[in-house]
């Protein structure tokens, strides 16, 4: 990488922690249940939606370092537009938070600790 992570928009950041979350719930619902596709991405959107990503991030917050708190605010404070009807803007802006962190904690290499984190979001929901 080529730019310092830390300097990236909280929308960047977002933008691959979505990516990364995604993947990761895909992963773990591919190796947990023997469905056919449209059956795991029906699965997957229990996980994967701002509704659900603030209710993890709710249970998730106190469980953060105070730089991994530092960064979820910074995204979750940034300005985002809410362009769901399926969750309400202060649920859209943790997801959004949740999303930064994981990206912040991708691009950086901290993969155990990424890992870890998910793992632990995976039996809120």
């Amino acid at each position: 990488m080529h730019k310092d992570i830390n300097n990236l928009s909280a929308s960047a950041l977002a933008f691959v922690g979505d990516a990364v979350f995604t993947l990761f719930v895909r992963q773990f619902l591919a190796l947990q249940y023997d469905k056919k596709g449209g059956g795991l991405h029906a699965l997957q959107s229990k996980f994967v939606s701002a509704k659900a990503q603030s209710k993890m991030s709710d249970q998730l917050y106190d469980k953060l370092s105070q730089q991994e708190q530092d960064i979820f605010n910074r995204c979750r404070n940034a300005h985002v537009d809410n362009k769901t009807k399926a969750a309400t803007f202060k649920e859209y802006k943790k997801a959004t938070g949740l999303e930064g962190l994981f990206g912040s904690l991708y691009l950086n290499g901290q993969n155990q600790r990424l890992q870890e984190l998910c793992e632990f979001v995976m039996t809120i929901v």
